[in-house]
């Protein structure tokens, strides 16, 4: 029985809206290759009208409707839209599976993180109320100071097709717990589960505004977001090159980004290891979610001594697995996204075999399926570091193998690569295990295990991999300013409040940060007419004698120990 899609719109001010120049993009199964619905099409002008609503939201009752409302108020919706998410689980998940070509049951267990995301940064949005006003401790009692930390403001958050809710709740969870508003812009190769993201969102009351979703294509709709001047962060995960684009725009408007980008991660397994165990982890890592994952450790590093067994064993591992339609019970791999990405994996593989690799297993579309995007898992050997294979990221179910002898040798294998995403390492010697996780030039690394990911801790590269962090505490920091709030708390004057027509301090602001003391005998940024003359006697006496009394020692008692000449009388 064919699933229907759903007739969505842009979500936009709490509304639907037809894109202004009314065009809409076709959704494509990639499991029958058929036309089976279509999503609108956003431009710049759209863009713009999102935009505007988020900072109208955003500014609302004077910040008091969301950007300054208690985290508490925040997390009420962050739990209901995961209460949601929770209820529509099955309808979502089949939803995903076929938009995107994802096995049902990874995709209904993707929708439950989505859900516990949504959970854990409602936890965190109460939190957050807790941390408000937090003490500085200072070196001077006349003074005492706090930390607020409040939204960024208008963020938008452009997210990829292999995770389509998930990878958007990454964003949308910890912007909105942090009292930012946003505009959600898809890949167009997988926005159905977004647009029904919307849905709840209107089903549960979020107020107009707080989150907007456009759909289409990168240079139309995403571009104008990135370079827009009333956005105040960009948050991106997926390709390295468009995340260059996306820098590029910000850095005009010195506009703060979040990159997650892509990964070449190395799975090194040593000698000592159970080879079913370290088989498993090995394949998991690599063909999960079709091999379309950022951290797929998809360049094995093995032992020389096992390498012939631990193959052998993968082989016989590829050779269960069952690929076909992700909606059919016990699918484990399903069709790749699109036709182009399709055309990209296989053209890996057949460069591979050009420049001199082995394809050991797979390579080719699966026999049994004669239309959608399916390419076998495939395990290719005799790669060098210089082949396209080893350096490239290849999105799809292909894993290149070198072997090692010694750990610096497979250390340094490990490491040479551009990007620094994630890396992993399987061995009983757990000391080894974790020389090796110093060791990694990556963000992420799992010991014995592959792809564990958990909405508590940090997710983020390193090198060409991006910047900045998801999930987590960090994960609400990347849409938090913290502002310092300083207050002088004593009953004294002020430095030169006493002076003859101290108008001539506000005149001169540089000249007045002088008058602030960091807590040490003298500010360390004196003018160059005082630091330039070589010292007297009488002043080097006056630096060996120790002080006599608090009014020597206080520079707000005397002010001329630490006020420019051009201050004093």
């Amino acid at each position: 029985m064919a699933i229907p899609i759903p007739s969505r719109q842009l979500f936009i001010d709490g509304e639907w809206r037809e894109p202004v120049n009314r065009k809409r993009l076709p959704i494509i199964n990639p499991t029958t290759e058929e036309t089976i619905g279509d999503i609108p099409a956003a431009t710049a002008e759209d863009v713009n009208l999102a935009v505007e609503a988020a900072r109208k939201a955003l500014l609302r009752n004077g910040g008091k409707d969301w950007a300054s409302a208690s985290g508490a108020h925040r997390a009420k919706y962050l739990r209901a839209i995961a209460a949601k998410i929770t209820e529509r689980k099955l309808e979502l998940a089949k939803l995903e599976a076929i938009d995107c070509g994802k096995p049902l049951d990874e995709a209904a267990w993707d929708l439950d993180d989505v859900a516990g995301c949504f959970e854990y940064f409602a936890d965190v949005a109460e939190r957050l109320d807790s941390k408000q006003k937090t003490p500085v401790s200072l070196p001077m009692e006349s003074f005492k100071c706090h930390v607020l930390k409040e939204p960024l403001g208008v963020v938008g958050l452009i997210t990829p097709w292999n995770y389509p809710l998930l990878m958007a709740t990454w964003k949308v969870a910890p912007a909105l717990a942090a009292g930012c508003t946003a505009i959600l812009k898809p890949s167009e190769l997988a926005s159905v589960t977004c647009l029904e993201l919307a849905d709840v969102c209107k089903e549960v009351g979020l107020p107009p505004g707080v989150l907007n979703i456009l759909t289409g294509l990168g240079p139309e709709a995403g571009a104008p977001l990135a370079s827009h001047p009333h956005v105040d962060k960009i948050a991106f995960t997926g390709s390295s090159a468009t995340g260059v684009k996306i820098m590029t725009a910000a850095a005009q408007l010195v506009k703060p980004v979040t990159l997650e980008l892509g990964g070449k991660s190395p799975i090194v397994v040593f000698e000592d290891v159970d080879l079913d165990k370290a088989a498993e982890w090995t394949l998991f890592g690599c063909f999960w979610t079709n091999g379309q994952i950022c951290s797929a450790t998809s360049r094995l590093i093995v032992h020389e001594s096992i390498a012939a067994a631990f193959l052998e064993k993968l082989v016989k591992w590829c050779e269960n697995i069952k690929i076909s339609d992700p909606l059919e019970e016990g699918c484990r791999l399903g069709p790749v996204v699109s036709a182009g990405q399709y055309e990209k994996v296989m053209k890996f593989i057949s460069t591979a075999k050009e420049e001199g690799a082995t394809i050991l297993h797979g390579g080719a579309r699966p026999q049994h399926l004669k239309k959608g995007f399916f390419i076998q898992p495939t395990i290719i050997t005799d790669v060098t570091t210089s082949m396209q294979i080893w350096r490239e990221e290849v999105f799809g179910p292909v894993l290149c193998v070198k072997t090692f002898a010694t750990e610096e040798e497979a250390i340094e294998l490990a490491n040479d690569t551009h990007y620094g995403l994630a890396a992993a390492v399987l061995s009983q010697d757990l000391e080894r295990c974790e020389r090796m996780t110093k060791a990694f030039q990556a963000g992420i690394v799992w010991v014995n295990c592959s792809q564990p990911c958990f909405s508590q801790a940090p997710w983020g590269g390193k090198k060409r991999s991006g910047f900045g962090r998801e999930l987590g505490e960090w994960g609400l920091d990347n849409y938090l300013n913290v502002k310092q709030v300083t207050e002088y708390i004593s009953s004294d004057p002020w430095a030169c409040s006493n002076h003859q027509q101290g108008a001539v301090a506000d005149s001169n602001p540089t000249s007045a940060r002088h008058r602030c003391s960091t807590g040490r005998k003298r500010h360390p940024h004196k003018p160059a007419e005082l630091s330039s003359a070589p010292p007297s006697a009488t002043s080097a006496t006056a630096a060996a004698t120790p002080p006599q009394n608090d009014k020597t020692r206080n520079p707000l008692k005397n002010p001329s120990f630490f006020t420019p000449k051009i201050f004093r009388h």
